[in-house]
């Protein structure tokens, strides 16, 4: 079936389209890479990682400001992923846990490469990242302050802040790490005095004011980030010697026909007018605008039936390797790897999990889909293998890195 045969689907773009009717990804056929691997697999697209984190740094590089570039490696963690960016320079890491820093520090990274921010930080915590003298540090909670004060005396180090503003894709409370409801994340206005005298006290020096405050946002949330920019200024502006504002990740990935891009000339105008005479270096953390669009997860539909009005495919993966429909409330888009002629009418995608949030569309109108079809769920990149369980037993997945 020739690609003029059937209008473009939303998602499609250069390197993930149809050709002659079947799916092709990163100059692949994708039902000849399930042959292969077997499902479910997940496919990372190398091209697309690297596309991805230019065209971030080609609009940071509008801002006027010097910027450094922090990928949030619990996105994916996949280590020829991380590899790949070490060796090609193309990033520095976002690191949330002692055993993140010292993978990323495996697969190529130097300590001097790697910003380091977490919650509810233990002792043995400390006393691992303490170790690390050319890691950089954002503490979150004045207790972090001030169990961290006595073991690293002197250092450089970061304050996360809650401006008490979120934002996320959608709007969806639910990736919203910031706003109306007090949240674990960050210090607020009201302990920031607070938290600069106890890096004082323990002479840590407060080089970079860091926040972060949702997740997959787009362009009908730039407003309100653009609010929570200029409140994070408030904060820089009462640290003397500041000299980076780390604006953490959130940048978000269509998900739905109905989602447009972000406009990241936008995005960048947005930090350009709150902090582009400010002398401060620029960081960011993306994860999900990485990496999310860059991956596919392969499924088998193994039961294919109508159940009273309902046409219903299951496959042989679950929400247990793909969370976010069922944790986020995410869309996550099935798509089929080869367009069968017929109808496209709606069914429910489901997985192999005994449990009935394992849902991954309903309503999705598809082509016709057999027994034993290859299905791709799309931006399948982040936040799927990197938060799997093996609930059920049902853990067991591949993935692929194509060049």
């Amino acid at each position: 079936m020739p690609d003029s045969e059937h209008a473009p689907f939303w998602w499609e773009r250069d390197r993930l389209r149809y050709d002659k009717g079947h799916l092709r990804f990163a100059g692949e056929k994708v039902q000849s890479l399930a042959r292969r691997f077997g499902t479910p697999t997940f496919l990372y697209s190398a091209d697309r990682i690297r596309d991805n984190l230019a065209r971030i740094r080609e609009a940071l590089e509008t801002t006027g400001r010097p910027y450094r570039l922090h990928y949030a490696m619990k996105a994916n963690r996949f280590a020829p992923i991380l590899t790949l960016m070490a060796g090609e320079s193309l990033c520095g890491i976002d690191a949330c846990s002692p055993e993140e820093v010292m993978h990323a520090m495996g697969c190529g990274f130097k300590e001097s490469d790697i910003s380091y921010t977490a919650t509810a930080v233990s002792n043995s915590d400390l006393d691992t990242l303490a170790r690390f003298k050319n890691l950089h540090l954002n503490c979150d909670a004045v207790s972090t302050l001030r169990r961290l004060g006595p073991r690293a005396k002197g250092r450089d180090i970061g304050l996360r802040i809650n401006p008490a503003m979120g934002v996320g894709y959608g709007d969806n409370e639910l990736l919203h790490y910031s706003g109306e409801a007090t949240t674990k994340f960050g210090i607020y206005k009201e302990q920031f005095d607070e938290a600069l005298d106890t890096a004082a006290r323990h002479k840590l020096a407060v080089t970079t004011l860091h926040l972060h405050t949702g997740c997959g946002y787009l362009n009908d949330q730039l407003p309100v980030w653009e609010q929570i920019l200029a409140e994070a200024k408030t904060f820089a502006e009462k640290i003397p010697g500041l000299r980076a504002i780390n604006l953490g990740g959130g940048l978000g990935v269509p998900h739905t026909k109905d989602d447009t891009p972000l406009d990241l000339k936008a995005w960048s105008a947005v930090i350009k007018r709150v902090f582009g005479k400010s002398g401060l270096t620029i960081e960011v953390e993306p994860g999900d605008y990485v990496v999310k669009d860059a991956g596919l997860l392969l499924l088998t539909a193994n039961t294919v039936e109508t159940r009273r009005s309902t046409r219903y495919i299951g496959v042989d993966g679950g929400f247990n390797i793909a969370v976010e429909p069922a944790f986020y409330s995410l869309p996550f888009e099935p798509v089929v790897t080869r367009l069968r002629k017929g109808p496209h009418l709606p069914v429910t995608v489901a997985g192999n999990i005994n449990e009935a949030l394992d849902v991954f569309a309903q309503g999705l109108p598809l082509p016709p889909v057999e027994e034993e079809d290859t299905l791709a769920l799309i931006n399948a990149g982040a936040y799927a293998s990197a938060m799997s369980s093996n609930h059920c037993m049902r853990g067991q997945f591949r993935e692929v890195l194509l060049f």
